[in-house]
């Protein structure tokens, strides 16, 4: 079953009797508050997530800028969100499911069914579908979620992990290269991780693109079945969309949390820098 829904099957899926909690999770770097953007207009029944409070946590900086949320906590958001035991969870944002696949990540590890919108907001708005403008709130739920983390490594483990398999640095080129970095303190990479940024796996529209072409582009960095792969971003977001769309195709991967503002802010850790894994 894939992870991705399209605009069409949601549709159905809305009109039908499956057990269905639609969230909305609208976050960017550039407005990391998506509250007034769900409220210009959203799938009607979608609950607002706020990211930073509900899927991560606050920490010190060597923690990285999402840490991870406890179980609790992310259990309580899900009832607050109206998910109970059994239901189907759809997530989608407005960034190309950006910060919808953070969402997908730690939900499935809780044991939750839970999809991403291909497209978002805008490939339900181009079919020609509603949208609403009212601030949703759900009658809370009663799921209860196995316990999350162990599908994420800690930063002595991403230091190590190309020894043994392929750490994936999923930002854009000149950031992996150390050419910019807008938001942390040193600019570079992981040395031995390779660049596959999160864009190579999307079309114009943000929409996934197909399988073949998928497992092309990690076929090219040695990522196959059975490869062990992990994932880091800038701060553990994007990353979680690299892991996503790994599923899709049927490899696992795990991801570095702390992920480039971790070790960056972390004393002692090397940098590598240029287009080589270093």
């Amino acid at each position: 079953m894939s992870n991705f829904v399209s605009a069409a099957e949601l549709d159905e899926l809305l009109k039908s009797e499956a057990p269905l909690r639609l969230i909305d999770v609208r976050w960017r770097l550039d407005r990391p508050d998506g509250h007034a953007d769900y409220l210009s207009g959203h799938i009607p029944g979608a609950v607002f997530v706020p990211l930073a409070t509900e899927l991560a946590t606050h920490g010190e900086p060597s923690e990285g800028r999402h840490p991870l949320p406890s179980t609790q906590t992310l259990q309580d958001a899900a009832r607050r969100w109206g998910v109970n035991q059994g239901d189907i969870v759809v997530a989608y944002d407005d960034a190309k499911g950006l910060s919808a696949s953070r969402a997908w990540w730690l939900l499935r590890q809780g044991g939750v069914d839970v999809r991403v919108l291909d497209g978002g907001i805008r490939a339900w708005t181009a079919a020609g579908l509603p949208v609403a403008d009212d601030d949703v709130q759900a009658e809370p739920g009663d799921v209860v979620l196995d316990e999350i983390g162990g599908d994420a490594i800690s930063i002595d483990e991403a230091a190590s992990f190309a020894d043994s398999g392929v750490l994936l640095d999923v930002r854009a080129p000149d950031r992996y290269r150390g050419e910019h970095e807008p938001l942390d303190p040193v600019a570079g990479h992981i040395p031995g991780a390779l660049n596959v940024p999160m864009a190579a796996h999307l079309d114009a529209e943000g929409r996934i693109l197909d399988m073949h072409t998928l497992q092309a582009t990690f076929a090219a960095v040695g990522v196959t079945e059975g490869t062990p792969v992990a994932a880091y971003c800038g701060s553990g977001i994007t990353a979680a969309h690299t892991a996503l769309v790994l599923d899709e195709i049927g490899i696992e991967a795990k991801v570095f949390p702390g992920s480039w503002s971790q070790w960056s802010n972390t004393p002692g850790r090397p940098v590598a820098v240029g287009d080589q894994p270093g």
